[in-house]
């Protein structure tokens, strides 16, 4: 997994697990200028209560548990911390297990993470979103095909899941099979209009190549204009361009854009592009 920065809109893999809001992405309504394609992102509990244990993560947790006591760490980021609290329970529980592998993942440590999420579901078979973890680390090894069968494993359990589903999205269109994952998108949406606003999970980037994001890119702008949201069309499809994945004339020719060939918007975007193209030749 890259250090790159977390992905706003774009489709980013989401991790899943009972913690404390961990990495956040941040709180845009558009993607930024240079966004790369989807990552990987945990589905996080309600912030704790004031006055509770965790509400307080910079004061001693008198009295705490190993596994709040790793809940608090991991809320502000301190996973090798968090990970040792976790590993001082004597009976980890799956949890316990999952969140010691989102601490490990965080860190990049894929090796430790992997076996920490199959304890996780040695433990307990039947939990999707640990299922999901566990082919967020495939990915991030580009072990494609391993990370859509645990995908598919997560939503046998799940099968409502916007989470799982995006992500399998995004597994799929690193794959090139674009129908399959456009479906997966559009049934995730359908449960969670806004799963791609997800800024309460961490994330980690994707391996994926300059082609790769373009593609994703125009699938999104793609997306946007289903769902009438005409800046965030416009958005994806500048970067889709930049990317080399299609050119203003395709996008112009494509039926699903046909809303957008009227927009101000959109005829400055083709304009930038028909510049662009006279001073590349001359």
């Amino acid at each position: 997994m890259s250090r790159q920065a977390p992905f706003r809109w774009l489709p980013v893999l989401l991790l899943a697990a009972a913690l404390p809001t961990l990495a956040q992405a941040p709180a845009s309504g558009k993607p930024a200028a240079n966004s790369a394609p989807p990552a990987i992102t945990p589905a996080t509990a309600p912030a704790p209560a004031p006055g509770s244990a965790q509400a307080a993560p910079h004061s001693p947790l008198r009295n705490a548990t190993p596994e709040e006591l790793g809940d608090s760490l991991e809320a502000r980021q301190r996973y090798q911390a968090a990970i040792a609290a976790y590993a001082s329970e004597p009976h980890p529980t799956a949890a316990i297990w999952n969140k010691m592998g989102i601490a490990y993942q965080m860190m990049f440590n894929l090796h430790a993470a992997t076996h920490c999420y199959k304890e996780s579901l040695h433990l307990d078979p039947k939990d999707s979103m640990v299922f999901n973890n566990l082919a967020t680390v495939y990915d991030s090894l580009k072990e494609y095909s391993s990370a859509e069968h645990m995908y598919h494993k997560a939503l046998k359990i799940a099968p409502k899941s916007p989470l799982i589903l995006k992500n399998l999205g995004t597994n799929l269109l690193i794959q090139h099979k674009y129908s399959k994952g456009w479906k997966a998108y559009e049934e995730a949406l359908k449960l969670d209009p806004h799963i791609f606003e997800d800024h309460d999970s961490p994330t980690v980037a994707n391996p994926t190549s300059i082609k790769e994001r373009g593609a994703m890119n125009y699938f999104m702008a793609r997306g946007c204009v289903r769902m009438g949201q005409t800046a965030c069309a416009l958005e994806y499809l500048r970067m889709a361009i930049n990317e080399g994945y299609t050119t203003i004339k395709k996008v112009t020719e494509d039926a699903d854009f046909a809303s957008l060939r009227d927009n101000p918007a959109f005829k400055e975007l083709a304009a930038e592009q028909q510049q662009h193209k006279q001073q590349q030749h001359p």
